[in-house]
Parts: structure tokens; sequence; C-alpha cells
């Protein structure tokens, strides 16, 4: 009897399983196609650090940057026009996937400028450019969930533009995008607009929020064993939390035009200390109508020794001790959301402004070869 991959298992209980990378070679040397065949990937994320790996790191896309010097593109144009042809090749390969999930499975996700993060007014602008840029409708535009970030989710949903809420660090941050995104299918519905094809994603990060707390643990000197436990319980109880927000009367109404509720994806699931399982983020975190985006080592991990089971509502009381206990200790969970939030946003505005610096100075060289 052949064995079953647990990563196909995972997609039978309910859960998404997205892969976090993307280049042009895996689009066209079929390793993409056999994560959607034989390990049942059904989206891509994709993030400016994952971008600028792809662009600089691999030697597909020379002949696309000589043919964009030789048309005389600036360097935010020809990154724009890479990535784009690159998402919208995947989305087309998903799109099966799209519609026989009728529009609740099968997106690639693209982000607006990190250097936005902060800016309402442009995130919304940098969106809805976007979005007309890829024009496939199993597209995320992926927006910061700052402060900001919260009107900018409400108008491009309203709008009609599907939204992964990315860099979420916390359980009261993760309500607040829910309610924005549920102000958003409401504005539209109030607008007499359809809101069935509307989709969204609150992309919770973990391995970062474990990282940063259990050193904080160790300066403490802890000795009550919540090393390696803060994110799985605040993921948790996002999860609870999901459940009401999305059971409630308001919302049914809204499910009953058709809406979808906002899903909750698992992001930063590659665990940084070695001392714990490779599987931990994706294993204790198994759940309905949830996703679960994986770099290719965790995929690959999973595949080879993932135990698939629904694990998302175990040891819930525990997961709210874990919390209570953090706070007892003072580690407000608050203030950790908001300097991963900062770390996170630098993270992603590095790489890209590496990106593009690198970029111009290709895109240089090629003109003055021309």
């Amino acid at each position: 009897m052949t064995n079953i991959n647990p990563l196909k298992a995972l997609q039978a209980l309910g859960q998404s399983i997205w892969l976090d990378d993307i280049h042009r070679g895996m689009l066209n040397n079929g390793d993409f196609q056999s994560y959607i065949d034989n390990d049942g990937i059904t989206g891509v994320t994709s993030n400016p650090a994952i971008l600028k790996k792809a662009i600089l790191d691999h030697d597909d896309y020379d002949t696309a940057i000589e043919q964009l010097a030789s048309e005389n593109t600036e360097a935010r144009s020809a990154y724009e026009q890479l990535v784009i042809a690159d998402l919208r090749q995947a989305a087309d390969m998903l799109r099966p996937i799209y519609d026989d999930s009728k529009g609740q499975d099968g997106f690639v996700s693209m982000e607006v400028s990190p250097h936005y993060a902060h800016d309402t007014e442009k995130t919304i602008q940098a969106g809805r450019r976007l979005w007309k840029m890829l024009a496939r409708p199993n597209v995320l535009i992926k927006v910061p969930a700052t402060k900001e970030g919260l009107p900018a989710i409400s108008t491009l949903i309203a709008e009609g533009i599907n939204v992964n809420a990315t860099l979420l660090f916390s359980v009261s941050r993760y309500r607040e995008i829910a309610a924005a995104y549920i102000a958003g299918i409401q504005n539209r519905a109030n607008a007499g607009l359809p809101v069935k094809k509307v989709a969204s994603v609150a992309s919770f990060f973990l391995s970062r929020i474990d990282v940063l707390v259990d050193k904080k643990l160790s300066a403490l000197e802890d000795t009550t064993n919540l090393r390696g436990k803060t994110a799985i319980a605040a993921s948790r109880m996002a999860y609870q939390d999901y459940k009401t927000l999305f059971s409630s009367n308001g919302w049914q109404a809204l499910a009953g035009e058709g809406a979808q509720p906002q899903r909750l994806l698992w992001a930063s699931t590659s665990t940084k200390d070695p001392s714990y399982s490779d599987v931990m983020y994706v294993e204790a975190l198994i759940g309905e109508n949830t996703v679960n985006t994986l770099p290719l080592k965790t995929l690959k991990a999973y595949q080879d020794h993932g135990v698939p089971a629904i694990r998302i509502e175990d040891d819930l009381e525990q997961s709210e001790a874990v919390l209570e206990k953090l706070a007892e200790l003072g580690i407000d969970m608050g203030t950790v959301a908001q300097q991963l939030e900062d770390e996170g946003l630098e993270k992603f505005i590095k790489p890209f402004d590496v990106l593009l610096e690198t970029l111009e100075s290709k895109l240089d060289l090629r003109k003055r070869n021309l």
C-alpha cells in the first residue's frame, strides 16, 4: 500500500498548504507544478526578501533584464515587471484550484512597497495599481498589518481587491485586522456590490515571536519552561477569536450573501531554534479553514516525517496559561508585537532597497553595453 503524502493529508483535514518561495526557474522547470500535483500545494507567498533572492541569485532573469535595459526601464518598474510576470504565471498554474474551490484557494501574493507601511493612502494607491497590473482574480495584495494598514485593508476589500494582511504578531492586532476585513465586506455589501469572490488571509508570523520571547525568558533566567510555547499559544487563541468573529450574527448575514471568512495563515514557519522540532509550527496548528505557508525546507521536512491530525484546539487552557504567565513575568505581548513589527518591516525594506539598487546597476551596465 502506498503511503499518503502527509502534505496531501493536511488538505483532507481542511488546511491549505502554500509554498513560501517563488522564482522563475521553479515555474519553468516543472518543480512548481510538481508541488501542486504531488504535494497538494494550493498557493504561494512571497515577500521582498524572497524576491530579492529570486532575482539576484538566479540567472533566469538575465534575458528579461537585458530586454528591460534596451527599453530604458527604470529599476522600480523593472522590479515590478519581473515579479508580476512570475506571479501571473504562478496564478495561471494555480487557476484550476481557484476555480475548483469556487474562489476560496489557489492564490499568489504580491506585497506593496514596505516603505508605505505607515502611509494609508500610498498603500491603497499601490494596492489598486498592483491589482490592476496583475490582472488575475486569484491574487492577494499583501498589506502590512500596521495601524495605518487597517483602513487600507477595509478600503481595498470594499473595492473588491483581495488582501493578505501580513506581519501580524499579536492576538489583539489580529482582532483589529479581522474587524477591518469585515468592515470592508460590509461596506461593499452596503454599496450593492457582490462579496462572493472577495478573499483575504491574515498572516500570523510564528517563529519570530518565539525567538524574541525566548530571549526575554533567558534574560529573566526563567524556569517555567515557557520557551518555544508563545507563538503556538497566541495562534491558538487567535483561532478562537476567528471562530467567534466569523460566527456572529452580523457575519452570518454577510455569509448569506456569499462572503468568505478571512482565513488565518501561519507564516514564518521554519523553526529557528535547532533544539525544537523542524515541523513544530505545522503539527501544532493544523485546523479547519486555515492556511500554512511553508518554505521549501520545512515542506520537505513535513513530507518526510509529518504526522497529520487536527491539533489547533488542543491544550487551549494551557495556551491561555502561557500568555498569562508571560504577563506575570513582565513580558508584555503588545510591546513584543510592536518590536517584531518594526523589525519585520526593516527586514523587508532592506532587501527591497538592495534589490532595487542592484537592479539599477545591472540595468545601467547593460544600457552602456547596448
